[in-house]
């Protein structure tokens, strides 16, 4: 089986500095990246099938439609993602890619379970396909991808850029770029613009499951097991609000209380009616996208775009030699 799972920093689980700090936020803020252990993975892989999260779908969509045009257009050997998951869209891509050459596919996820299951389902589906997992945080992929210098696609699917405040994307954006030579591409898939309340339907639970609020409550079981923190799950009720163009998720506090965190030598006083943000959703314009990857030397080359359900599919190019605007689909 051609797979390997590379550990290219497996300390992040333990970065209480950065939980601190943005638990020191006026509001406090989980990183997102705590969501998704191996429980957090399972219960995300679950809100995909939500009747009312469309995004997973519309996207599938989009890769059943143009996945050979999306693959004859990145033209390289080597697609990585970030923030692979499952990889369940990404096989069509992938079959795609196959079909035209030798692929090698190196996904990035913070959940080592994730990357073990994928790279099997993925090698057993598309003989021929090999599976480079990269375990660890985009920036420790992305060093990797750096250290490599090989040509190389990097996708960012499933709408995650989203899931950044401005000031993170930016700053991802530009660990990308110096991780990239001239004429390599980003693949970005987006949510567009909607109306609050298609947003906060799609983000919260439908009648009948569970799925997102037990998402939203892992990321306190798991501070609880990963930094002694006594956080009582009944003492929240998980909730997403539409704010402008961003679906932010919170846990909404119940009563007052205090929370200790013996790791971190810290404790989050918490009032009724405050709450834990773990998540953001940010939504986007075209146009939006390409400003903000362009100020990193990135030029739009296609897209492919669901009308509508206002769902894109990008790719851009590092400027430089192959690099360049080419005809917009």
């Amino acid at each position: 089986m051609d797979t390997e799972i590379l550990p290219v920093d497996d300390s992040f689980w333990d970065d209480g500095a950065l939980l601190a700090a943005c638990l020191r936020e006026p509001v406090p803020r989980i990183p997102p990246h705590f969501g998704y252990d191996a429980l957090g993975s399972q219960l995300f892989e679950a809100i995909t099938e939500l009747p009312t999260y469309y995004l997973t779908r519309v996207e599938r969509t989009l890769l059943e439609r143009y996945a050979g045009e999306i693959a004859a257009a990145l033209d390289t050997p080597r697609l990585a993602e970030l923030g692979s998951g499952s990889g369940k869209k990404t096989r069509l891509l992938l079959d795609a890619c196959l079909r035209l050459r030798p692929t090698t596919y190196l996904p990035v996820d913070v959940s080592r379970e994730m990357l073990e299951h994928s790279a099997a389902e993925l090698t057993a589906a598309l003989p021929g396909l090999v599976v480079r997992g990269l375990w660890g945080r985009y920036e420790a992929g992305l060093a990797q991808l750096r250290a490599d210098g090989e040509p190389v696609v990097v996708a960012f699917l499933g709408s995650n850029v989203g899931n950044t405040t401005p000031a993170e994307r930016d700053a991802l954006y530009g660990e990308i770029a110096a991780a990239l030579r001239p004429g390599d591409g980003l693949l970005v898939s987006a949510d567009l613009v909607k109306p609050p309340g298609e947003l906060e339907r799609c983000y919260n639970d439908p009648p009948g499951h569970d799925a997102f609020r037990r998402f939203r409550l892992n990321h306190l079981s798991h501070l609880n097991h990963r930094f002694g923190a006594d956080f009582r799950l009944e003492r929240y009720e998980p909730r997403a609000h539409a704010v402008g163009p961003v679906v932010e998720g919170h846990l909404e506090v119940l009563a007052d209380h205090t929370a200790a965190l013996p790791a971190l030598g810290m404790e989050l006083d918490l009032r009724r009616g405050g709450s834990i943000n773990v998540g953001f959703s940010a939504k986007f314009e075209p146009e939006g996208i390409a400003a903000e990857v362009g100020r990193h030397g990135f030029t739009p080359q296609t897209e492919w775009v669901d009308d509508e359900h206002a769902y894109g599919i990008f790719l851009y190019r590092l400027a430089g030699a192959g690099a360049g605007a080419g005809q917009v689909q």
